[in-house]
């Protein structure tokens, strides 16, 4: 499967919103979206022409895909499930978006980042009712328990990663046991618990058109 191997920091800077794609770097004064906000290339800093209605649905399709690590096609995929689903499309894509197992260890604060998070999902560091899972788009339920292998426990990575989730939060439908380093889905998230700026009705119009 082709997958973007760059430097991630271009890709927050070319849809203009820091995307926190490197972790804690993206907190500190190394972040490149805080020294460049501009678009990356050597015509980065001019005035750009006016960018067209399909232009604007295309970067908001581009910065959900990117922010969320995924493919065309497997966001196509969410895209098309989505619209079969019953509710609103939009809504109902980014509710499976932060249902996949990736995010969840990301937003539980079990590692740094979602690329990260993807990473260790495939090398089999979680369980998910005590049973290793190891697919990073696996969807997680409501009561669903997740955590870290015990011997994957003494993995540096993870003890860095759980001091620094003051730093974010952890989302309300979201229950973490810090002590024991579990976490479970107490609740789907609904629109309001997504804060990240993303308008996902652009998005069902340029799948739609």
């Amino acid at each position: 499967m082709a997958r973007y191997t760059g430097a991630v920091c271009r890709l927050c800077r070319r849809e203009n919103i820091k995307l926190f794609l490197k972790g804690d770097r993206c907190y500190s004064d190394k972040c490149a979206f805080d020294r460049r906000s501009y678009p990356p290339g050597q015509h980065g800093q001019r005035r750009g022409r006016k960018i067209t209605d399909y232009g604007i649905q295309l970067r908001e399709k581009q910065k959900v895909k990117r922010l969320y690590g995924l493919s065309e096609k497997q966001f196509y995929l969410f895209f098309k499930r989505a619209n079969r689903q019953k509710g609103v499309t939009g809504t109902n894509i980014l509710i499976s978006l932060e249902r996949r197992l990736d995010n969840i260890v990301y937003r539980l604060g079990f590692v740094n980042s979602r690329t990260q998070g993807r990473h260790f999902v495939r090398h089999g560091h979680f369980l998910v009712n005590g049973k290793r899972v190891n697919i990073p788009s696996y969807q997680i339920d409501i009561g669903d328990k997740i955590e870290i292998r015990g011997k994957s426990k003494n993995i540096q990575i993870f003890s860095d990663a759980m001091n620094a989730v003051v730093r974010r939060g952890i989302p309300q439908w979201l229950e973490l046991d810090k002590e024991n380093v579990t976490g479970s889905v107490s609740a789907f998230p609904i629109r309001e618990d997504i804060t990240t700026p993303m308008q996902e009705q652009l998005i069902v119009e340029l799948y739609t058109k």
